[in-house]
């Protein structure tokens, strides 16, 4: 019990013998049974000690060396292999800082507990759920302030990753999806972004996302600029969907850069323009055949036809084909190998999926900071598992030039 801190506050020895009895007393009435009693009034008395000897000086001690005052208690329950202790913090006041040492800011067992609630709440467990969880494994009764509170202790972390420096990337991929999300009391759409990146060895990663209720076009910019500022660079080719505003904002970040328009969306787009149920076949085969060709001269060939056999029987579908489906031809400009699996932005599409089977667990977020965090947590984890994974694209020339 004796304070690690000298000074010349000392330990009073009729206290310390008061203590003894009690503790004493404990073990004859309740045996083993008084531990986690027994431990909590040792920490308790010690922290009390400790703090004298910081301020240097006893309770209610006129001393000439005094630091500062004390200044009550704050509770803190502790949760140990004994049980729950409930602890009494001494607090001080006046120009001086104390926390005892014999307590880290969160013991390892509040850290544990922590760590499970924060890994919970990311892989898709309700705040609902984790209490019952813990409450039945722990015996813990926490609330989804307490959840929420323990994902946010994982922000630094998640803030690092997501301005950690980038490099060469020739190919990007972006895509943007919405979430609801509680504003001033009304619902608001909140987009989020997701740009990913193959890099020269072929591996894919995750460069980074961001959340904002703000114009398409604004935001894209910015986020884009934020890429860069972070040292993107070598990027050749962008494939996306045709979401408003990202056209606009890749011409001012990327204007020299080849651009392509995810061909999966496009043939949905395309179904909208058919004016009879009956032509949708027809008219699926067709472009499957132009995005399937051997080569773009040939896709451009059979586009042109098809323009034509539309013309006059849907004039408004073979307009939306000749001035829309170009913007699918520009993977023939890249090695063959890699024309299956940069055509469409389907890769993004199984990450909106995955994030859609989290976010729909809660289905409103508070703020954007809630959103943002969780759906950071989920892009981080999938980010390193494609990171030290397989190759997802053979970019080395040698072999390009043999496949081509």
């Amino acid at each position: 019990l004796n304070p690690a801190h000298s000074g010349p506050a000392m330990t009073n020895p009729d206290s310390n013998n008061t203590l003894l009895n009690n503790i004493l007393q404990l073990l004859s009435q309740e045996g083993s049974g008084a531990f986690a009693q027994i431990l909590q009034t040792l920490l308790n008395q010690a922290m009390l000690q400790e703090r004298s000897s910081v301020l240097e000086a006893n309770p209610y001690e006129r001393s000439v060396h005094r630091k500062g005052y004390a200044n009550g208690f704050k509770p803190k329950t502790l949760h140990t292999p004994l049980g729950s202790l409930r602890l009494d913090i001494p607090q001080v006041r006046g120009n001086i800082e104390f926390y005892p040492s014999a307590l880290e800011r969160y013991s390892r067992t509040d850290k544990a507990l922590l760590l499970a609630m924060a890994e919970m709440y990311v892989q898709g467990v309700s705040t609902r759920n984790v209490e019952e969880v813990l409450s039945q494994l722990c015996g813990l009764r926490v609330s989804s302030s307490q959840v929420s509170r323990a994902v946010a202790e994982l922000d630094p972390v998640f803030d690092s990753w997501r301005n950690r420096p980038l490099g060469a990337h020739p190919y990007l991929i972006l895509d943007a999806r919405f979430e609801k999300v509680r504003i001033d009391g009304s619902l608001r759409d909140c987009a989020v972004l997701v740009a990913i990146g193959i890099s020269e060895d072929g591996h894919r990663s995750v460069l980074g996302t961001s959340c904002a209720l703000s114009e398409a076009e604004v935001h894209w910019r910015a986020f884009l600029e934020s890429l860069q500022q972070r040292g993107l660079h070598g990027v050749r080719f962008i494939a996306s969907d045709n979401h408003q505003g990202l056209r606009e904002a890749i011409k001012a970040r990327f204007g020299s850069v080849t651009h392509q328009r995810c061909q999966f969306h496009l043939i949905q787009n395309a179904m909208d323009h058919v004016p009879k149920v009956a032509l949708r076949p027809l008219v699926l085969e067709q472009l499957r055949s132009i995005f399937n060709a051997p080569d773009k001269a040939t896709a451009l060939l059979l586009l042109k036809r098809m323009v034509e056999s539309f013309s006059k029987s849907a004039p408004e579908l073979a307009a939306w084909l000749e001035t829309n489906v170009p913007e699918g031809l520009s993977v023939f400009d890249l090695p063959k190998p890699h024309w299956i699996k940069m055509r469409t932005t389907n890769m993004v599409e199984r990450i909106n999926q995955e994030l859609k089977r989290r976010t729909r667990t809660i289905r409103i977020f508070p703020n954007v900071q809630s959103l943002l965090r969780l759906i950071t947590a989920r892009l981080c984890e999938m980010s390193e598992s494609w990171e030290t994974g397989k190759i997802y694209l053979n970019m080395h020339p040698n072999s390009l030039l043999l496949a081509a």
